[in-house]
């Protein structure tokens, strides 16, 4: 049903498709919302809880409601197909019917198992708001919204966002069990009196340098690649491409990059610069935007220079493995050099990655090549 009702055509203005879209978007993250106000010790974020004004959330969820019905309503009115419309105002009563905005959130628990739903919810919003704007004002190629396999993408964003407070306590597990004795206060307490735009810098080129290590294992030993193969197997780059990733490997190199941090003891303000930084340039270099930032791209790395990395042309075969400093690529010599400024193909050359998210995480232990 899913499939009939978000189909891959092209939006046109004027159709009623788009406010659909829009409809169906707002509805499904209501309806979410609700659910995540009846249950918050599970399905929410400690680390977020502490910031939340639950009376601002709920006026922005009251008018989210009114807009996602409206809008449902203007596809019903300037569409044929109405089932855009109709799935939107089925969640719009849903959410509704579960109490809306004025579900009432008392105390509860603050050390529950939970699974990220929040994070989800915000991510989701922010990412669409912001690299959907980009990608349609900068283009790199004229691609649709909802390109070929965005579904596939989709699911594991959905999956991998709540998962994240797993993937944490295996992280967090990984480095103080593997490493706690490892940790020297008087190196600690070093870092933390550096100015904040050295330990910026330092938090950044520690967690690269360890990611680039990683991201070449995982492209040079066969037994890792089967796992990396699922995140190069995307063919259409855009904001939603990064979130293709085996569940074993997102574990596997958080665990790794969070260990110097852990080690090297940075201040708070850094942590959360940091966290920042890596968000939005996992996303923006797999995005769909046409840049140019001069000799600068020899220092950051760029959409220009991580597409190159997934491209499928024999040049760019392992290379660029760097995710915040291109630099590190041009010392240890696995930069793309003397190509044209873009790549013609993405994916993983021969093609044998399945489609689907479920396949995708058998596919390392089912493959037979």
């Amino acid at each position: 049903m899913l499939k009939r009702i978000f189909k891959t055509n092209e939006l046109q203005i004027g159709e009623g498709v788009i406010s659909g879209y829009i409809a169906c978007f707002l509805a499904v993250l209501c309806f979410l919302g609700v659910i995540a106000f009846h249950f918050p010790e599970y399905l929410t974020t400690p680390e977020l809880r502490q910031s939340y004004d639950v009376a601002t959330l709920r006026v922005v969820m009251f008018y989210a409601l009114v807009v996602a019905g409206s809008l449902g309503l203007l596809n019903f009115v300037r569409n044929k197909n109405k089932r855009l419309g109709t799935f939107a105002w089925v969640f719009v009563f849903l959410s509704i019917a579960l109490g809306g905005h004025r579900v009432e959130v008392g105390d509860f628990p603050d050390n529950t198992p939970y699974i990220g739903l929040d994070w989800f919810i915000l991510d989701l919003l922010g990412s669409t708001l912001i690299f959907i704007f980009i990608e349609k004002l900068i283009p790199h190629r004229d691609q649709a919204i909802f390109r070929p396999h965005w579904k596939t993408d989709f699911n594991h964003f959905f999956v991998n966002h709540l998962l994240i407070g797993f993937a944490l306590l295996v992280a967090n597990q990984f480095v103080n069990k593997g490493f706690g004795w490892a940790v020297n206060e008087d190196t600690q307490a070093w870092i933390a009196s550096l100015p904040f735009v050295v330990q910026l810098f330092l938090i950044l080129l520690a967690a690269d340098l360890v990611q680039y290590a990683c991201h070449r294992v995982y492209h040079e030993v066969p037994l890792f690649w089967r796992l990396h193969a699922v995140h190069h197997s995307v063919k259409h780059m855009d904001w939603l491409a990064g979130s293709r990733q085996h569940i074993i490997e997102l574990l596997l190199t958080r665990s790794l990059v969070l260990t110097p941090i852990f080690l090297l003891g940075f201040e708070k303000s850094v942590m959360d610069a940091y966290v920042v930084i890596v968000g939005f340039q996992a996303v923006f270099n797999h995005a769909n935007v046409r840049i140019n930032i001069g000799w600068l791209r020899y220092i950051f790395v760029t959409p220009q220079f991580h597409h190159w990395h997934h491209a499928s042309d024999d040049a760019a075969i392992d290379k660029n493995y760097a995710a915040h400093f291109s630099f590190i690529d041009y010392i240890f010599g696995t930069a793309v050099r003397g190509q044209k400024e873009w790549p013609e193909e993405y994916g993983v050359k021969g093609d044998y990655v399945p489609d689907g998210m479920l396949k995708q995480q058998l596919f390392p232990f089912t493959y037979k090549g």
